[in-house]
């Protein structure tokens, strides 16, 4: 994997395809890896963007730290450890 930042674009993709694929980038990470930033899109409707604060936020994935917003809404960061 690239190291630093990993961008996952889930455009056209729904809740299930958009999660599948967010567990497999997550799986392969390593500890170079300090974010994920998850493109997803914000016309489209909010579908997404909830189903990673409420699948990978309050400590539910070991690997995650937080999730949070970033530049705009189409935009949300998994942070995996503090750079």
């Amino acid at each position: 994997m690239n190291a630093g930042i990993i961008e996952i674009d889930l455009h056209g993709k729904n809740v299930l395809q958009a999660k599948a694929e967010v567990d497999a980038v997550l799986k392969r990470t390593d500890s170079s890896v300090y974010r994920l930033r998850i493109i997803h899109g914000f016309h489209g409707g909010t579908g997404i963007r909830n189903m990673l604060q409420e699948e990978y936020g309050y400590g539910r994935e070991p690997k995650i730290i937080r999730v949070q917003g970033g530049n705009n809404p189409g935009i949300t960061e998994l942070v995996l450890r503090d750079y």
